[in-house]
């Protein structure tokens, strides 16, 4: 009897929301699948991350269960597939958080004023929620308390601050900076001193009970694209609503997409599902429109704000939804700023089947930074990392030394799909046989000029990239 409850319910959960979709016309069922597409594409993109790192133990991509770091001894390359463009300049150490059962303490260890890190919070929303490391709290040892949506309490004895998630699932992301292949083992020694732990255990006190199990909707990145609206229905069931967002969620619940209710794509009829599909064509041409046109062009480099913390965003949609196409987990603009481009100099597309390009920087005018800098090579359209011969992703300022400057002291770099030669080959980057995608990422920007801050309207302006003759 209790199954057949069930199922009778489900089936009537599922006529409801095929009704719902057929009292709209396709017209206004376009619009508002346009408009999930946009509110949604960080909160799926999020979920599908999630999945594939801390719940999909046989996966690939899995790294550790919820509440546990995953330290990478390395730097990532193109068989890392789960997130578009990786940070190949640090290695990561990552910790999915769920902060349901109670707030979690994160403990650093000191590290040396040398080296650069960071652990960037990000919640469900893909708000940045807060920082600790270098720029933010300093290098000397400390703990931090993590807290999820509704938490009431004091800061305990002994952490020095308190973040809270708009989300009960939250990640952490730690970038350490590496110097060179050899400092390796340095880093490791950094990684073993973050610790995470329940805030009963740091007190010395009994665990509460055990949260609910959840049953997750398997998802993958690349899954996203076709099933989209199932991935959405599943990821906002883990993130509360937020006073702004009462009226697009009552748009999503009028095509069956809200919290606690089935959402199956199947069972639309034909015609609603043509207009599910034109809105989400739609909602990708607005972000991808966005993406060009929301930043400064400075001399073919796109340089913009996009990552920041839910007072940040304030509301807006669709620039939340163009900072995660543009790169997920991106850092604030104080933290990081990264210049992207796809075109060289005169605008023509970037395509390393086609031309060699350069870009020089000259005497005594790098990226202005506190910590580092780097220029990382991506596939025009996957934006992922590329396999190439030397194992190259990228060039940062740590490889200065080792590289060769022209007569004048200024620095080319070398970005082709071959070899430039053994002579120049210390300032090669390797490019696909296809369209390229680069980005720069200046770590800890200065304030004071020059500075590429505010993101687009500093004094500082990164080089243009030119086809050679």
């Amino acid at each position: 009897m209790k199954t057949k409850a069930i199922l009778t319910s489900l089936s009537f959960a599922l006529a409801l929301i095929t009704a719902r979709a057929a009292d709209l016309t396709p017209a206004e069922t376009k619009a508002i699948a346009e408009e999930a597409f946009i509110y949604g594409l960080p909160i799926v993109m999020n979920y599908a991350v999630m999945h594939e790192y801390a719940v999909d133990k046989g996966g690939p991509q899995f790294k550790a269960p919820f509440n546990q770091i995953k330290n990478e001894a390395r730097v990532f390359t193109y068989e890392d597939t789960a997130i578009i463009t990786p940070n190949s300049d640090t290695p990561y150490s990552f910790l999915w958080l769920d902060l349901r059962p109670e707030p979690m303490v994160l403990s650093v260890p000191a590290v040396e004023k040398e080296r650069y890190y960071a652990v960037m919070l990000c919640d469900g929303n893909t708000y940045n929620y807060g920082y600790i490391g270098s720029r933010a709290t300093g290098n000397q040892p400390g703990s931090y308390l993590v807290v999820g949506p509704g938490w009431k309490g004091e800061k305990p004895a002994g952490i020095k601050k308190v973040f809270t998630s708009t989300t009960p699932f939250s990640v952490a992301g730690y970038r350490t900076q590496l110097f060179n292949a050899e400092d390796m083992p340095n880093v490791v020694k950094v990684q073993a001193g973050y610790k995470a732990q329940p805030l009963s255990a740091f007190l010395k006190q009994p665990a509460p009970p055990a949260a609910p199990k959840i049953d997750f909707l398997p998802a993958t990145t690349a899954g996203i694209q076709a099933n989209y609206f199932q991935y959405l229905d599943a990821a906002i069931q883990l993130v509360p609503p937020a006073p702004e967002e009462k009226e697009v969620r009552a748009k999503l619940a009028k095509i069956g997409i809200a919290s606690g209710k089935p959402f199956d794509f199947k069972n639309l009829s034909a015609e609603q599902k043509e207009a599910f599909m034109l809105g989400m064509k739609a909602g990708d041409e607005k972000v991808d429109k966005f993406l060009a046109s929301g930043v400064k062009n400075v001399n073919g480099w796109n340089i913009g704000s996009f990552f920041g913390d839910r007072a940040f965003f304030k509301g807006n949609w669709l620039m939340r939804a163009a900072a995660a196409k543009g790169g997920l987990y991106g850092n604030d603009a104080v933290e990081a700023t990264y210049p992207f481009t796809r075109v060289d100099s005169t605008g023509e597309t970037l395509d390393g089947s086609k031309h060699n390009y350069t870009i020089t920087f000259r005497a005594g005018q790098y990226p202005p930074v506190n910590a580092f800098w780097s220029v990382t090579m991506y596939d025009g359209k996957s934006q992922l990392l590329i396999k190439n011969p030397i194992n190259r992703y990228l060039i940062n300022s740590p490889m200065l030394p080792n590289m060769k400057k022209n007569q004048d002291g200024s620095l080319t770099l070398y970005i082709q799909k071959d070899s430039p030669g053994a002579d120049k080959e210390s300032n090669w980057l390797p490019a696909p046989n296809d369209t390229i995608y680069l980005v720069m990422r200046l770590y800890w920007p200065k304030i004071e000029p020059p500075s590429i801050l505010p993101a687009g309207e500093g004094t500082w302006k990164p080089p243009g990239i030119v086809a050679a003759k």
